[in-house]
C-alpha cells in the first residue's frame, strides 16, 4: 500500500506529480471548508453584532457578504488550488482572466448594492413628496455613476485580456465627441434634471405655470417632466425646456394675496361712502383665513364711484379663495341693501341744452 501511494506521489502527469496534484486538491478543499465556516459561522455572529449597532456601513458589508453565492467561494478555492501546478500559459492567462472577471463583477454587485442600500436609507427620512422627489433624484444620480463604474470594469477586463486599452481610450475618445454631438439634446435633458432635482424650483404636486401650460408636476424623469392639467391630459415637457423657461410655481405659495373692485352709484350720499370702507372691513375680518390689507375710496370712475380692497387668504388652496370671495360677494350685497346702496353699471347720461334761436 506504501508504495502504491509512493507511486502515486511521484507520478509525473501533464509536468505534474501526484503530490503537486495532492497538495493542490487540498489546499482546494481546506480553502472551501474555510470560506463555508466563514459563511455559516462567522458570518452569522457578525450578522447579529450589526442588529445591535446603530451605524449602516455593518449593514451594508452584511449584506454585500450575504450576496456573494457558493459558486464564487467555490472557484476562488480552486483559483488558488491551481497556483501549486504547473498549468501552461496560455491556459493560466484563461484562468486569470475568468478570476479578474469574477472579481469585478463581485465588486461591480457590492456597488450596486451599496448605492441601493445608501438611496433607500436618504428616501426613508423623507415622506410624501419630498420622498418622491429624493428617489427620483438618486435614481438619476446612481443610474449615471453605475455607468462609470461598469465602464471602468469594462477596462479592466479588456486590459487583462490583452486588449490595448490606451489605444481603445484614444479610439473611443474620437468616437465619443461624435457620440456626444449626436446626443447633445438628450445630455441637455439629463443635465438639466440634476438642476431640477438639486435646485428646487418645484416638487411633485406643486401646481406650476410654463409659458401658457399649466398644471401639477406628476413625475420629474431624466429627460423629461410630466404634468397634469387641469383638463386632466398628461404635459411632457423636456427638462431643458423647463430649465430655460421662467415657471411659476403656486405649490411654494402660502397665502394669495387679492385685489378687487366694485363700484357704487353718484347719487350716494356722502354719509353712506364714508360707512362703506368699515363695511367691508367687519365683513372680511369676520370670515376665517383673511387677513384685511387696506379699503379705499379709489377714483371717481366714468359711471361709478370706485373701491379698491386689498385683502389676504391664508391658504393657497384656489377653492377655498373662490369660497371666501364669494361669501365676501354676498355679504357685500346684502349689506349695501340694508343700507340703501346701490352697486353701480354703466350708464350714459345725456344733458340736452335748448339753445335761443
Amino acid at each position: 500500500m506504501t508504495n502504491i501511494f509512493q507511486t502515486f506521489l511521484n507520478y509525473q502527469f501533464l509536468g505534474n506529480s501526484g503530490k503537486s496534484y495532492l497538495t493542490s486538491l487540498l489546499i482546494f478543499l481546506i480553502l472551501l471548508v474555510v470560506l463555508r465556516i466563514f459563511r455559516q459561522k462567522i458570518f452569522f455572529h457578525l450578522k447579529e453584532r450589526a442588529k445591535k449597532t446603530k451605524t449602516e456601513i455593518d449593514d451594508i458589508l452584511i449584506e454585500i457578504i450575504e450576496g456573494v453565492k457558493p459558486p464564487f467561494y467555490f472557484f476562488i478555492s480552486l483559483y488558488f488550488a491551481l497556483y501549486s501546478l504547473k498549468i501552461p500559459e496560455k491556459f493560466q492567462k484563461i484562468i486569470n482572466s475568468l478570476f479578474i472577471l469574477i472579481i469585478v463583477y463581485q465588486i461591480i454587485k457590492s456597488f450596486h448594492i451599496s448605492l441601493n442600500r445608501i438611496s433607500e436609507k436618504i428616501a426613508q427620512k423623507e415622506e410624501g413628496k419630498e420622498k418622491l422627489k429624493k428617489e427620483a433624484s438618486l435614481k438619476g444620480l446612481f443610474f449615471l455613476i453605475k455607468i462609470v463604474i461598469w465602464t471602468i470594469a469594462a477596462l479592466i477586463i479588456l486590459s487583462s485580456w490583452g486588449i490595448n486599452v490606451n489605444s481603445l481610450i484614444a479610439g473611443l475618445g474620437i468616437g465619443g465627441i461624435a457620440v456626444a454631438l449626436a446626443i447633445q439634446n438628450i445630455l441637455g435633458d439629463i443635465f438639466s434634471s440634476f438642476s431640477l432635482i438639486f435646485d428646487k424650483p418645484f416638487e411633485i404636486g406643486d401646481f406650476i405655470v410654463v409659458g401658457s401650460n399649466n398644471g401639477i408636476v406628476k413625475k420629474i424623469g431624466i429627460k423629461t417632466t410630466r404634468i397634469q392639467t387641469l383638463q386632466g391630459e398628461e404635459l411632457i415637457i423636456s427638462n431643458k425646456e423647463l430649465t430655460e423657461s421662467r415657471i411659476q410655481n403656486f405649490g411654494r405659495m402660502r397665502e394669495r394675496r387679492i385685489q378687487f373692485n366694485f363700484g357704487v352709484c353718484y347719487e350716494t350720499p356722502l354719509e353712506k361712502l364714508k360707512k362703506i370702507p368699515e363695511i367691508v372691513k367687519e365683513i372680511i375680518t369676520n370670515i376665517e383665513k383673511t387677513r384685511l390689507d387696506r379699503v379705499h375710496f379709489k377714483e371717481f370712475g366714468d359711471s361709478a364711484l370706485i373701491f379698491e380692497v386689498v385683502y389676504y387668504v391664508l391658504s393657497p388652496d384656489y377653492s377655498e379663495y373662490m369660497n371666501i370671495q364669494q361669501k365676501i360677494n354676498f355679504a357685500l350685497k346684502e349689506s349695501f341693501e340694508k343700507e340703501k346702496i346701490e352697486f353701480a353699471y354703466p350708464t350714459q347720461t345725456i344733458y340736452l341744452a335748448k339753445t335761443n334761436q
